[in-house]
């Protein structure tokens, strides 16, 4: 895969080629290229930014320094079109039918072209599912905002120049700028790319994982007792096939407990009676399509 990011702080990447992610460019699984927008400008203060139309507080980056960087790396030739697409069409079903089929609008050559991302705490949440589907793609192109963030006009520009574009937020809180959220998704998304991970098995039961997604179960480790807090002793026993049933409980209390959103979307027909049981008793009714909280 290859990894072009965008950024008037080019040099904050540099803290990828550590840990996994410095392995999986070392064995050529990544082939990430940083880019400072500054470097397209053409005035002696190398200015990115004016002040907003309309009025406010803040600056807002250009579309023009913008145009001519990302121009050049997903090459294209500059154009005049006005035609926009008004909305984000939702990440999924953009790739894939609601039957799994692939969506008739998209074609070998759209899959092959560069995907263009923006972080924006305006947007759509960032998602499991989202890292999932792009983790296939062979390019992804970063344009990290500052200021203000980056004018409204970039992304349906290129949007209407048949570009994949995608803004995302990756939480309810706002960051100085999108370098921080970049490295987040590059960090969902790059772990999933097949021989990335040493154990490729650890990714499989993870938090957000699946169809029917819980939050992971608590983890163990050796010594069995420490400063008199004891491992649940039912790990210790040896016994895979209630160990397994233990672990789906904790996670279904966790989830429950703390992301009750994601028991709402669980496909009562793909749970089990354990699974249906244990649901009953932390308040769920699981007769319908869904479980509902009961009061």
């Amino acid at each position: 895969m290859r990894i072009d990011i965008i950024s008037v702080f080019p040099e904050f990447f540099e803290a990828l080629h550590v840990s996994l992610l410095g392995k999986a460019i070392s064995k050529g699984l990544l082939d990430i290229h940083t880019h400072n927008l500054r470097d397209w400008t053409h005035d002696v203060h190398h200015s990115v930014d004016d002040t907003p139309i309309g009025g406010g507080a803040g600056m807002v980056m250009k579309p023009e320094v913008w145009a001519q960087c990302l121009d050049e790396i997903l090459h294209l030739e500059p154009t005049n079109s006005t035609h926009t697409e008004n909305e984000q069409t939702n990440f999924l079903a953009n790739q894939h039918c609601e039957s799994g089929e692939q969506n008739p609008t998209s074609s070998d050559n759209q899959q092959e072209r560069p995907i263009l991302i923006f972080p924006n705490p305006s947007a759509p949440l960032f998602t499991q599912q989202a890292a999932t589907e792009l983790s296939t793609a062979s390019h992804l192109v970063f344009g990290c905002g500052r200021y203000e963030g980056y004018d409204a006009r970039i992304p349906e520009y290129y949007r209407s120049q048949g570009v994949k574009v995608y803004e995302f937020s990756i939480g309810d809180y706002v960051l100085n700028g999108g370098e921080v959220a970049t490295g987040v998704m590059l960090e969902a998304i790059t772990r999933l790319i097949p021989g990335f991970m040493g154990n490729p098995d650890s990714i499989v039961e993870e938090s957000y994982t699946g169809s029917n997604a819980l939050l992971e179960h608590k983890q163990y480790t050796r010594p069995t007792s420490w400063r008199g807090i004891d491992v649940p002793e039912i790990l210790l026993s040896g016994h895979h096939a209630n160990i397994a049933r233990y672990r789906r409980d904790v996670a279904l209390e966790q989830t429950s407990v703390i992301r009750p959103d994601l028991i709402e979307k669980l496909h009562c027909s793909e749970l089990d009676k354990a699974d249906r049981k244990k649901l009953r008793s932390l308040g769920w009714e699981v007769s319908s399509q869904h479980p509902r909280k009961l009061k």
